[in-house]
Order: structure tokens, then sequence, then C-alpha cells
């Protein structure tokens, strides 16, 4: 893959009832383009919607993939990643750095009724998370727009070697994110 190659990485940080989205367009050389930041509502339903309004503020055609920090970012607020792929037209990985059994006994256990209902159907509908090995450690991956082969390309080139499993735009997005909502905390 070029050096030139562009990724958004999509991370989240919270402290209070809203959480902070930050998104970094970040180049497979490292170089960092452009952050763009957004709010979901913590333990609500408007991930989606608010990483759709991410990308569309950057309006970054040239950037490759959308890589995203989980499937349930803010607490349960639980991704579609086919809606995010429609509305911007180019692969999406989720990604995620512990094995787990998956989200639906924590849902079960944290939600009930309509709220439960919800949250299980869109967690259903997503892809399979796929295991996928990074300088010597695991991660694991949801990809829509691309096979499972190409999504772990991508997510290995855009991880430094020597630098842990996190690809760059998911570490430079966390920090910006972490960032922000430390600044709104302080508002």
């Amino acid at each position: 893959m070029k050096p030139g190659v562009r990724a958004v990485g999509i991370a989240e940080s919270y402290t209070g009832a809203e959480s902070t989205l930050a998104a970094a367009v970040v180049r497979r050389d490292r170089v960092v383009d452009e952050f763009a930041f957004g709010r979901c509502t913590v333990g609500g339903t408007d991930a989606t919607r608010a990483v759709r309004r991410l990308l569309g503020d950057l309006d970054r055609p040239d950037a490759n993939i959308v890589l995203l920090a989980g499937i349930a970012p803010a607490w349960y607020n639980v991704l579609d990643l086919s809606e995010i792929h429609d509305a911007v037209d180019r692969p999406v990985c989720a990604v995620s750095f512990e094995a787990s059994e998956g989200l639906g006994p924590a849902l079960r256990r944290e939600f009930d009724g309509d709220a439960l209902a919800d949250r299980l159907d869109r967690y259903e509908r997503q892809p399979p998370r796929r295991p996928v090995d990074v300088n010597d450690e695991r991660v694991w991956v949801r990809a829509v727009g691309c096979p499972d082969g190409r999504a772990a390309e991508f997510v290995r080139a855009f991880t430094p070697e020597g630098e842990g499993k996190r690809p760059e735009p998911l570490r430079v997005a966390r920090l910006a994110a972490r960032a922000g909502d430390a600044l709104a905390s302080d508002s």
C-alpha cells in the first residue's frame, strides 16, 4: 500500500451524559491531515447518525477506508456499519482490541424492553468479528464494503511496527477525543 493512502479513524471518550467523537484523517505514513469532532449520547442510539455526520463534515473522498474503534461506543450506543458504509461508499471496519463472547450478554444485563430489542437487532445485523494478527498481537475486525482479507490488509498497513496493535488513525482519534472530552468537561 502506498504511503499516501488515507484512512479516517473514529474513536470516542466520555465522562458525562455525552460522548466526544473524534475523526482523524491519517495517511499510511502517519501524517495527520485533518480532524473533526462530534457528540453522541452515552447509552443512547444516536452513534451511527453522529458518525455519519462526522464523515459528512470531513467530506474526504480521498480517504480509502473508515476505521471505527469498536462497534458500541458511548456505553452500548451500537453502530450500524452497513448504514455508515452506504453513506460514504467505502469500506468500513470496526476494530476491537480484546477477545470477548460478544455484546449480547452485556446488552441483556444492562437493558430491557424496547431499548434491549433495538440494540440487539442492530448488533445482530453486523458482520461477525474476524481475528487479525498484527505485530505479534491480535485484534478483531468487522468489515463492510470489502472482503475480510482486504480489511486485514488495511488494519495491518495502518498499524506501525513495534507500536502494538492499534491502527494509527484510531490511536490519533482516541487522543483527540480524550482532549476534546477534557475540554468539554472543563466548560
